[in-house]
């Protein structure tokens, strides 16, 4: 997989862009890169590190990730603030998925506005989001 394009658009490597934030020896510089690699994070149902980069005020207890469902595509829409300078940021993306069931196979597109803050430790973590 570290050789592969990242699951995020970034059309790097995931070695390059998004497992060195999964592995815990690199950080988000900024919330579009932590957005990018939290939807990397879901596509991999890697629990750990989404726990891991929600604030902790807003973070459920525990979560499970829905059985048959794939994520496809992501696309940024809109980023504001959240740069390596500023202290909040938000970031609006598009993310297409496919889901299989019972009934047979959907696709669809999720579209949600993500506030992100820095923590105590000065790093990017998700605070809320509004599903369109």
């Amino acid at each position: 997989m570290s050789e592969a394009l990242c699951l995020c658009g970034s059309k790097k490597s995931y070695a390059e862009c998004c497992q060195p934030f999964h592995s815990g020896v690199a950080f988000p510089a900024t919330a579009e890169q932590l957005m990018r690699s939290r939807y990397t994070a879901y596509a991999l149902h890697l629990k750990d590190y989404i726990l891991q980069t929600w604030d902790k005020t807003t973070r459920p207890g525990d979560f499970t990730f829905e059985v048959g469902l794939q994520w496809c595509k992501l696309r940024i829409v809109k980023t504001k603030q959240g740069t390596e300078k500023d202290a909040k940021g938000m970031v609006v993306f598009r993310a297409e998925y496919e889901l299989d069931s019972e009934f047979g196979s959907e696709k669809g597109v999720m579209t949600e506005k993500s506030r992100f803050k820095r923590d105590a430790n000065d790093h990017w973590v998700y605070v809320s989001g509004e599903v369109s």
